[in-house]
């Protein structure tokens, strides 16, 4: 088969005026940046439209290192729905130059399931990214050089929580120290360095509603605490408005195309595992607003993503699912049965069975939301029809709808049959009202517990010193209204990122909280979990090359 370089090279892009028509967007209203990408207002956002359209999740069970392949999923489902008559839009998360250059690779889904163009999406795409860089940064410089500048008046910080990011993994940043030197150069202070994804602008960026919201939830940030023990916020730096005008482009959402010409919103970039997992509520409402069906998807598994997409996003936006997909593999299925993770691609149909507790641990936690689930099969070369048979049966037994996929190979046709199951559940038995995990009056502690405990399946929680420190803090700052995003490994239910299938009898140890004021939300930091990755032994960089002007090796 060819590469996803060549079928993207090969595939015919119209230009976005014609998929901004197709999509039935005002040509005259976007803005492109270049031939096959546009920013579109968000002012064409109409909530009753939203109200009407079929939003569907994809999720996944817990995936191995290399994904379950959600994103190619989506599309490749888009593609599919799209085939069978059904006016169908993505909305996807922009992807981070991080993974990108890490651990794995491109986020532009794959093989004939693809959002193009891919080289583009995948580095620079239209500055967003950079922007919420800039953006987070430019807000530390305004905090050391307010605390600098007024520290002759007695002004200072007894505790700065604000750190600076950056959008590649760089473990050497982690804890750091700045302001050495003379005395012109700042004040000494150890911090430390966020990945861009894990950036409270990033999370505010994809929760807002609209410009004067961004403004008025940065303004919100919580900086640090001053000498008199007071909270101090960007509000006091006078500077909301200028960190607004940084994003006032990068607000818009993206607007592409798939390897079969369907119409993509591609905006904002949160991880799952280190922050709440979900594109922008913008890009979402967008493609409610222009499309009968909507696709979207969560972050790794659905512990992490699913739960955050369904406890924060719907929460805050009001969005109520049809549907929710949960995406398996062999591969995954086979690592959590036990299989050595070397041998998970050799066919093993006894190593796929003993990986179903994970996968129907998944679908249990989906049903507490309220939702309907059925099962995507997504094939991988190395399969074997006997595997793949498997689990259809045993989602038959469980009463759960099941089909495969084959977009990576096929595109869209591969795709008629999971599409023609997504549309007959919707209109047979669609999802009720969304019920959440928790409710707003929960104190924090209560709402991490019943997150552990009724989706991870811990025996409880162990609450470190420092986290019940912080814990004080947000009940005497007046946030235990907001919701909780755990930052949590991605490849397990418990907190140890070798502990896979179902495991029992664990706890999980929240060691910090991290309070995103901004975005209205809690982060709650379990286990050894880094906000910013390290880069592997041999990161995918070392295949990423330029040849006769074109950029190779972003796979």
């Amino acid at each position: 088969m060819k590469t996803d370089f060549e079928i993207a090279h090969e595939a015919h892009m119209e230009p976005i005026s014609k998929i901004a028509e197709k999509a039935g967007i005002p040509v005259e209203v976007i803005e492109p940046y270049g031939k096959y990408i546009a920013k579109v207002p968000y002012n064409l956002i109409d909530e009753n439209k939203v109200k009407k359209s079929n939003l569907i999740l994809l999720t996944a069970m817990t995936p191995t290192k290399a994904g379950a392949g959600k994103t190619t999923v989506s599309v490749g489902l888009a593609l599919g729905m799209n085939r069978i008559g059904k006016k169908t839009i993505l909305a996807l998360r922009e992807p981070s130059l991080g993974p990108c250059f890490g651990m794995k690779g491109g986020a532009a889904g794959g093989g004939y399931a693809q959002v193009l163009p891919m080289e583009k999406i995948n580095l620079h795409f239209t500055g967003d990214f950079h922007a919420i860089t800039s953006a987070n940064n430019m807000i530390a410089a305004l905090l050391d050089n307010y605390i600098y500048q007024h520290r002759d008046e007695g002004f200072g910080m007894k505790e700065v929580l604000w750190k600076r990011v950056l959008d590649v993994n760089d473990r050497n940043l982690r804890n750091i120290v700045t302001g050495l030197g003379s005395v012109t150069d700042g004040i000494a202070a150890q911090t430390g360095f966020d990945i861009t994804a894990a950036s409270e602008i990033m999370a505010i960026f994809c929760l807002a509603k609209d410009e004067d919201d961004l403004q008025r939830r940065i303004d919100n940030i919580l900086l640090g605490i001053t000498l008199e023990g007071k909270p101090f916020k960007v509000k006091d730096l006078h500077a909301s408005g200028a960190i607004t005008a940084l994003l006032h482009d990068a607000i818009q959402p993206n607007l592409v195309q798939t390897t079969e010409n369907t119409p993509a919103f591609i905006h904002g970039g949160p991880f799952a595992n280190i922050a709440h997992g979900c594109n922008s509520i913008l890009a979402t409402k967008m493609a409610m607003s222009f499309g009968d069906y909507c696709i979207t998807e969560a972050g790794f598994g659905a512990d992490l993503g699913a739960e955050k997409f369904f406890d924060i996003k719907c929460r805050k936006a009001g969005l109520n699912p049809r549907l929710t997909i949960l995406v398996v593999s062999a591969q995954a299925l086979k690592m959590h049965g036990g299989v050595d993770l070397k041998a998970i691609k050799t066919p093993n149909v006894k190593g796929v069975r003993a990986g179903f507790p994970n996968m129907d641990k998944h679908i249990e936690n989906i049903r507490k939301f309220g939702q309907q689930v059925i099962v995507c099969y997504n094939y991988f070369a190395t399969d074997k029809n006997e595997e793949m048979e498997a689990v259809i049966q045993h989602c038959k037994e469980i009463g759960v709808g099941c089909a495969p996929i084959y977009s990576f190979t096929e595109g869209g046709k591969g795709a008629e049959k999971l599409a023609r199951l997504v549309v007959n559940t919707i209109e047979k038995n669609p999802s009720g009202n969304l019920l959440l995990m928790y409710k707003d009056e929960d104190d924090i502690e209560v709402k991490v517990k019943k997150i552990c405990k009724n989706i991870y399946g811990a025996k409880d929680i162990i609450m470190k010193p420092s986290a019940r420190k912080q814990l004080e803090r947000i009940k005497a700052l007046g946030y235990e209204h907001f919701p909780v995003c755990i930052a949590k490994t991605q490849y397990s239910f418990s907190d140890d990122a070798k502990a896979y299938g179902m495991p029992k009898d664990f706890n999980i140890t929240i060691r910090d909280f991290v309070i995103n004021a901004g975005a209205e939300m809690i982060i709650a930091v379990a286990g050894t979990i880094m906000r910013m990755p390290g880069l592997p032994k041999h990161p995918q960089a070392e295949y990423i090359h330029v040849a006769n002007g074109i950029i190779e090796g972003l796979s």
